[in-house]
């Protein structure tokens, strides 16, 4: 099923806005490659096209779990996962 998803998403990917107008890629350029990569599997190519999707995931998976059960600090570990995956996506844009 993770598959033909993936399979789906390559085949209507979405243009880059950012990449149109100023002809440059931007900080998150990659990030669906990355994304399509990961749901088939194959974690060192998702890594190759953006290695902040990672974080960026645990981010969303945590934030998912606090609204459903309001962890007592959780919205300090949310800023924190937050600025670890700014760092990650700046990182991966200047070394990119």
């Amino acid at each position: 099923m993770l598959v033909n998803l993936a399979s789906w998403l390559q085949q209507h990917l979405l243009p880059c806005f950012f990449k149109q107008c100023f002809g440059v890629d931007c900080p998150t350029c990659g990030m669906q490659r990355a994304f399509i990569e990961l749901l088939k599997g194959n974690l060192s190519a998702s890594l190759g096209y953006h290695w902040a999707l990672i974080p960026m995931l645990l981010l969303f998976a945590f934030l998912v779990l606090h609204l459903i059960f309001g962890f007592k600090h959780g919205t300090v570990v949310i800023k924190i996962l937050f600025g670890i995956d700014v760092a990650a996506i700046i990182l991966n844009y200047i070394f990119n």
